[in-house]
């Protein structure tokens, strides 16, 4: 199997709902997030790749006109934007354009992420 990923990044604020008020995550803030798309294959394309890396900077478009300096609360419209949800919204929205996809990996700190993988 043949793995290949590309990371691309966006700021955005948020507030989870669904925590005790003094929780620091229950308090407007933002973060500087990673986002990586991880894509597999067993095959290689007739030039040798699982996808040419160039195609995915349709996400990073994607990711600048929906989520780039917003408020995720706003974006959604529900409090519940953590970056478990992200990984999975972003899983989807990449399985319609590359069936080659395996996994989103969304990240809010250097120490910490959330990924989705089928």
């Amino acid at each position: 199997m043949y793995t290949i990923a590309k990371r691309f990044s966006f700021s955005a604020s948020h507030v989870i709902g669904g925590l005790p008020a003094e929780h620091p995550c229950a308090r407007h803030h933002g973060h500087n997030y990673e986002v990586e798309v991880v894509l597999q294959s067993a095959e290689l394309d007739a030039v040798g790749f699982v996808r040419d890396y160039r195609e995915l900077s349709a996400l990073k478009t994607y990711i600048d006109d929906h989520l780039d300096h917003r408020h995720l609360n706003d974006v959604f419209g529900h409090d519940r934007t953590t970056s478990e949800f992200l990984a999975k919204w972003l899983f989807d929205w990449c399985r319609e354009h590359w069936p080659e996809v395996a996994a989103v990996r969304v990240s809010e700190t250097p120490r910490t992420w959330a990924e989705y993988r089928p």
